[in-house]
């Protein structure tokens, strides 16, 4: 028969439960080092999504105008676009801030290809048949983000009201 104290027996369960934390913790950080691969595909949609969901209204337009954008930028197809489109909500709904986006399309991306973007984040602002105030201004903190100066960003905007 076993001779063991009440001692024993606690620091085997405390043994065996720090051991399941520490493996349990260890499966969290390699998850999270995964999760920290960004694609520029995904931070583009990303921040196509913050302007879709500035005014908290997400319209077919919307919906579809993102799905040609990327098609377009990336040379990708519908199903590729709709998991990178499901992702950048995931990413858009966790984000704290654009920066992590905004850094990998400035290391990317042309001085012309951002001011290209700042133009797709209008037409989807635009795509709904109105402008509100929230998205001119998430688009606003999004290409001074991109370093558009004021003259750039007023010059997009003013090229895609006057397609309109």
């Amino acid at each position: 028969m076993l001779d063991l104290t009440y001692s024993d027996l606690f620091c085997a369960i405390w043994g065996i439960m720090l051991t399941r934390v520490r493996v349990f913790l260890k499966s969290l950080n390699q998850d999270s080092v995964v999760n920290q691969v960004l694609s520029l595909e995904v931070a583009t949609a990303v921040l196509l999504f913050e302007v879709i969901r500035a005014d908290e209204e997400y319209t077919d337009e919307e919906k579809k105008y993102c799905q040609k954008m990327l098609m377009a930028q990336f040379g990708l197809g519908r199903d590729e676009v709709d998991a990178i489109l499901a992702a950048a909500e995931d990413e858009a709904f966790h984000a704290t801030d654009y920066y992590r986006y905004t850094s990998l399309v400035n290391k990317h991306f042309t001085l012309g290809q951002r001011i290209e973007i700042v133009e797709k984040l209008w037409q989807l602002a635009y795509s709904d048949g109105k402008l509100d105030a929230i998205e001119e201004h998430t688009i606003r903190k999004i290409a001074d983000l991109l370093h558009l100066n004021h003259q750039e960003y007023i010059q997009t905007k003013l090229t895609v009201q006057n397609a309109s």
